[in-house]
């Protein structure tokens, strides 16, 4: 590991007990900063109440340390929708918001139209199908945003078992994430959860950053910040443990697909490798291809998109 990785780990990595939320509120009052919480959702009616209830009873109701939590969901055919309103949540629905570019699937889209339906000046995405949800998950994050000027996106680190089994990175992670961060973007392998959902950006940041529309936007977004900011205003914190839903095998392949296509176009902008994934399943007559496409669209900085700067004006 580079000798400035280490001195990052030491400077950079901390615990979500390291800073009270006594703490994280008086330095908001100090500085003026709002939190927005967005919460992207496609079906997840099992999990998105639970997460909104604790967020607005820990963090909004108990101490108003987030100003917002908004839910959006991405097209859900369940109740996700609904649970996340009675909840407490604002809910909006991807289509709704910058109408004039067609959405398409993709978590990075959801993320990125977020911008435009949320007022924050810290901004804290959080997956919706975390279970056991604790608000360290926010707070942990939110916190070096407002007590350090020179922090600009925090990432959650966390124990993530699969079953019984335990461990410190998903499967896409380990096989996938880590060895392109390692081999391409050094400064960057002291993240122990580089492709997790929950992290926390000041919008000056986000505004500034081009989204990946799909699974590649948490690897997208990584790389970008390093190089816009620096690695000294990247920080992580231990959250403790992230039990959530998992994927199976072939759901993990395309997304890896996207993630080595994220991080292809950022190696090299010229030449393209070819944007599919066939995969094999048994059928009555043997093993049978699928072929999926993989993500390849990006939006740009929310900064160029002519309603967002509206918005900042009006």
């Amino acid at each position: 590991m580079l000798e400035e990785v280490e001195r990052w780990l030491s400077a950079r990595s901390w615990s979500a007990g390291d800073r009270t939320v006594r703490q994280l509120l008086s330095a908001k009052h100090a500085t003026g900063q709002s939190v927005s919480v967005v919460l992207p959702a496609l079906d997840e009616e099992a999990t998105v109440g639970d997460i909104v209830t604790v967020i607005r009873r820990e963090l909004v109701l108990r101490v108003p340390l987030v100003d917002e939590v908004v839910v959006v969901d991405s097209g859900s055919s369940d109740r996700t929708a609904e649970v996340a309103a009675a909840a407490g949540a604002r809910v909006v629905h991807r289509d709704a918001i910058l109408p004039r570019i067609p959405a398409v699937p993709g978590k990075g889209e959801v993320l990125w139209r977020s911008l435009l339906v949320t007022g924050g000046d810290i901004v804290c995405f959080v997956d919706a199908d975390l279970r056991e949800f604790s608000a360290d998950f926010v707070s942990g994050i939110v916190g070096p945003l407002l007590t350090d000027p020179d922090v600009h996106l925090v990432k959650a680190m966390y124990d993530r078992p699969l079953g019984a089994a335990p461990g410190q990175g998903g499967r896409v992670t380990e096989l996938m994430a880590r060895p392109l961060l390692n081999m391409h973007w050094p400064q960057l392998a002291g993240f122990v959860q580089p492709l997790g959902g929950e992290y926390a950006a000041r919008r000056s940041l986000l505004e500034r950053l081009p989204f990946p529309v799909g699974y590649g936007v948490e690897l997208g977004m990584l790389v970008d910040a390093l190089h816009l900011v620096g690695l000294d205003a990247l920080a992580q914190v231990d959250v403790g443990v992230r039990v959530h839903r998992h994927q199976d095998g072939r759901a993990l392949g395309r997304m890896a697909a996207a993630i080595y296509r994220t991080a292809q176009l950022r190696l090299a902008r010229g030449h393209l490798v070819r944007p599919t994934l066939t995969q094999f399943e048994r059928g009555v007559d043997g093993f049978e291809p699928r072929t999926y496409a993989v993500d390849t669209e990006e939006r740009p900085p929310m900064a160029e998109i002519a309603e967002y700067a509206a918005r900042k004006v009006a």
